[in-house]
C-alpha cells in the first residue's frame, strides 16, 4: 500500500507538473503579460553606449595631452647661501610661446622653517634670484611655475 501511495502521490505531482508547464510560464503567455520588446530598443541602447564610450575616451586623451604638454616647466639647478640675510638661486624655465608665468621660489632655515621666499616672472632659459631672508637660510627650494592656465606648479 506504501508502494501504491508513492505512485499515486508521484502521479499526482506529474499530473500537477504537466499542467502548469514545470511552473514556468510559457513565452507566449509572458509576451500577452508584459508585451514585447521594441524592435530598435537594442540598437538604441548600444548607440548611446557607443556615444558614451566615444565621450570618455576623448576626455581622457584631452586630459593626458593637456597635463603631458604643460605651458611652463622649471627646475632648480642650484643655490648658494650669500649671506645672513640672502640667497641665491639659479632656475631654469621652459616656457611655451607667449605665456606669463610666476615661479616662488623659498629659503629655509636649519629647523626647516621659511626664512625668505621670492615670487618672480621668469624668462625663458636660466634665471638667477637672490631671496632676502630674516635670518640664516641653509637651504633653497623651488615651488615651481604657473600660468594662467597652469594652476599646478611645476
Amino acid at each position: 500500500m506504501v508502494a501504491e501511495r508513492r505512485a499515486a502521490g508521484h502521479a499526482t505531482i506529474r499530473q500537477t507538473l504537466g499542467r502548469h508547464n514545470g511552473g514556468v510560464s510559457a513565452p507566449s503567455t509572458l509576451d500577452d503579460r508584459y508585451g514585447s520588446a521594441r524592435p530598435g530598443r537594442r540598437l538604441l541602447m548600444a548607440g548611446l553606449v557607443g556615444v558614451l564610450i566615444a565621450g570618455f575616451a576623448g576626455w581622457l586623451l584631452w586630459a593626458t595631452w593637456s597635463h603631458a604638454t604643460p605651458d611652463v616647466v622649471s627646475e632648480l639647478l642650484g643655490f648658494a647661501v650669500v649671506d645672513d640675510y640672502s640667497a641665491s638661486a639659479v632656475v631654469s624655465v621652459a616656457l611655451g610661446e607667449g605665456v606669463e608665468a610666476r615661479c616662488v621660489v623659498r629659503a629655509l632655515a636649519e629647523d626647516h622653517t621659511t626664512v625668505g621666499e621670492l615670487t618672480f616672472a621668469p624668462r625663458d632659459g636660466r634665471n638667477d634670484v637672490t631671496i632676502r631672508t630674516e635670518r640664516r637660510a641653509t637651504s633653497v627650494t623651488l615651488d615651481g611655475c604657473t600660468s594662467r592656465t597652469q594652476r599646478r606648479p611645476r
